[in-house]
Parts: structure tokens; sequence; C-alpha cells
């Protein structure tokens, strides 16, 4: 009735792409985005609003799909043509910034997955504030790129500052608040003290018994992880001979 290059058409094509995806089918998603942008950029033209979110949704679907590399580098190539056209602190071209810096760490480069959420964190705390949610997001993404990059007293310090700011504006139980929680803990393990990162994890445990239950996965997950740094804490105390170190890693 409209004909195919109708811009309803091609938004219909564009909703249905997406939702295909979202159904599960991850390769027939990036398929049909791949025949929808080079319409979008015919009808609409390659830097009209629609066309660039096009782009970012073949992006997300090649990343899907397992192609991470291929992701990272279109996001990469999409983010100056969002900022030139919708501006540097429109709330797309922030989403961009985010999904380039996940696409970066699923490539398992965690020192430019650091860089990138520091430029995010930076713009954030200028547009959206400092106690915004999205910006307390990306201090925790920080903080744990900063370990995976090497830093892993810079993760835990970082992570110690953002714990009393997201139980001040989210809430000292919010699921949020009780994951900065456990980064903190795993991260203060990571540094080399095994007795706090146990000492974290067991204020953690009586929080979650209390608000999600003995058997939720979180609660059990939290306890096997304070008995595993307990374990550390004792065996950095307890060891005495190079036979014993053995022995220990055995079990």
């Amino acid at each position: 009735m409209l004909g195919a290059d109708h811009p309803n058409t091609l938004t219909t094509r564009h909703n249905l792409a997406r939702w295909t995806g979202e159904a599960g089918s991850t390769s027939a998603a990036r398929d049909a985005f791949t025949a929808l942008l080079p319409d979008m950029a015919r009808v609409l033209g390659a830097h009209h609003p629609q066309t660039l979110t096009t782009r970012a949704n073949l992006a997300h679907w090649n990343g899907a799909v397992g192609d991470a590399a291929r992701a990272r580098d279109a996001l990469a190539a999409l983010l100056p043509d969002m900022a030139r056209v919708l501006g540097a602190h429109h709330p797309q071209t922030l989403t961009t910034r985010a999904n380039l810096a996940h696409w970066t760490e699923e490539t398992g480069d965690a020192a430019a997955a650091r860089d990138v959420f520091a430029v995010l964190l930076s713009i954030e705390k200028c547009t959206l504030g400092t106690d915004h949610p999205d910006t307390l997001t990306t201090r925790a993404y920080l903080a744990h790129w900063m370990g995976w990059a090497g830093d892993t007293a810079g993760a835990r310090d970082a992570l110690a500052a953002l714990l009393p700011d997201m139980a001040r504006v989210l809430g000292a139980y919010h699921p949020d608040t009780l994951t900065a929680r456990h980064n903190l803990a795993q991260w203060t393990g990571a540094a080399g003290d095994a007795a706090a990162a146990r000492d974290v994890f067991a204020v953690l445990l009586s929080i979650e018994e209390r608000i999600l239950g003995t058997d939720h996965p979180d609660t059990l997950a939290t306890r096997d992880n304070l008995a595993r740094w307990t374990r550390r804490a004792r065996r950095f105390v307890g060891w005495r001979t190079w036979s014993h170190l053995i022995r220990r890693f055995r079990v």
C-alpha cells in the first residue's frame, strides 16, 4: 500500500528485525538489520537519526551472534557520527559510548574498556550529575575494568568510594548496591587482603539472608565466596611449609 521505501515501511522492518532478535533469532535479526541499513541510508540519508539507530542495532546483533570485534568497530565508527548529529551529550550518544565500552570488554581488551568507561564517566558527571543512576553504574563498570586491567587496588578503592553513594542514592538493599558490595569484597581479596574480603562477604551474607532469603542464588553465591575467602585468609596465617602449601592446593 505505501511502497517499499515509505518511512513507515522502513520503521516496520526495523521493528520486525528488533523483535526477531528479542525472540531469540539473533542471526536473523543481524541479517534483517544488514539488509535494512542501505535502504535507510538511501531513503532517509546516511546521517538521519533513524539510520544511526539502525547502525547501532546492527552492531548490537553482530555482537549478540558472537562477533564482538565487529560490534566494537561498528560502534567506534558510529560514535563520532552520533556526536555530530545528535550532540555529544545526547542520551543516544551516551548509550552508544556505553555499548562501545561493553563490546570492547567482550573482545577481552580490559584496558581499552576501562578507558572508554573513564571518558563516559566524565561526560555523565557533567550531563547527568554525580548522583544519577547511570553515572553510578558507569563508576561500577569503570572500577571493574580497572581491576581486570591490572589495578586491583584501584578497583578496590573505587568501589569503596562508590558503595556509600550507591546506598545513599539507591538504598542500602538495592540490587546494584548489593552487587557493588560483592565486587568490593572480590577486588579487596584480589588486591591481597583475604581477611578483609572475608569480612565484607560476611556482612553481605547477613544482609542477603535477611533481604533475599537463605535459598536465593545470590545468597548462595555469597556463602560460597565467604567460604573461599575464609579458607584463603586461614592459609595465609596457617601455612608453615611448602608441603603443607601443596596439600592445601590439592584440596
